[in-house]
């Protein structure tokens, strides 16, 4: 790679750095597990870097990869593995998110809809954005949001609800977003 793209990669990584963080953590709900994702998914786009640079949106390369790369990691490790003897466990506490019960509500959910609602309303992507980088259409975006919206609901107390809304501006005066309602 020339010096002129290793200082733009650099630059891009140095600029991004925490909001990949916190989308990974998001997406994995484990700070060590957000820092290996972002690892891998800034590698794998190092090596793509000459054709990702003329892109317009090379931080949507990025995201698209560690969404793939988080759902081919749950994959692999979804298998059982057994083993003769059992590890020693040792004591590792993520740093606290701002909201404990919404993060423990977001963990429960199925993959796909935790990505959704990260890249919807933590990422602040439209819909259209949202499936692109998903790949997938708007019509399964908006199903796997109000599934996952219906499920956080369900779990959180009532003051914690508030948080789980849609955003005010997706908001009609019923509360619901006018997408779901069509």
């Amino acid at each position: 790679m020339r010096s002129e793209e290793e200082e733009t990669f650099d630059a891009f990584v140095r600029g991004r750095m925490p909001e990949l963080l916190r989308f990974g953590h998001m997406l994995t709900g484990n700070a060590d597990a957000a820092a290996d994702l972002v690892q891998d998914a800034l590698e794998r786009t190092l090596a793509a870097w000459p054709r990702v640079r003329n892109r317009e949106d090379p931080e949507g390369y990025v995201r698209r990869t560690m969404v793939n790369r988080n759902v081919s990691i749950w994959r692999r490790r979804r298998r059982e593995y057994l083993m003769d003897d059992v590890p020693d466990e040792t004591q590792h506490v993520d740093p606290p998110l701002p909201d404990q019960e919404l993060q423990k509500a977001l963990n429960s959910l199925p993959r796909r809809q935790r990505a959704v609602l990260v890249l919807r309303f933590s990422e602040d992507l439209s819909e259209r954005q949202t499936a692109e980088l998903l790949g997938c259409s708007v019509g399964t975006v908006k199903s796997q949001t109000f599934k996952a919206l219906a499920k956080l609901r369900a779990q959180l107390p009532e003051e914690a609800r508030r948080s789980v809304s849609p955003r005010p501006g997706d908001r009609r005066g019923d509360g619901e977003d006018a997408s779901w309602t069509r």
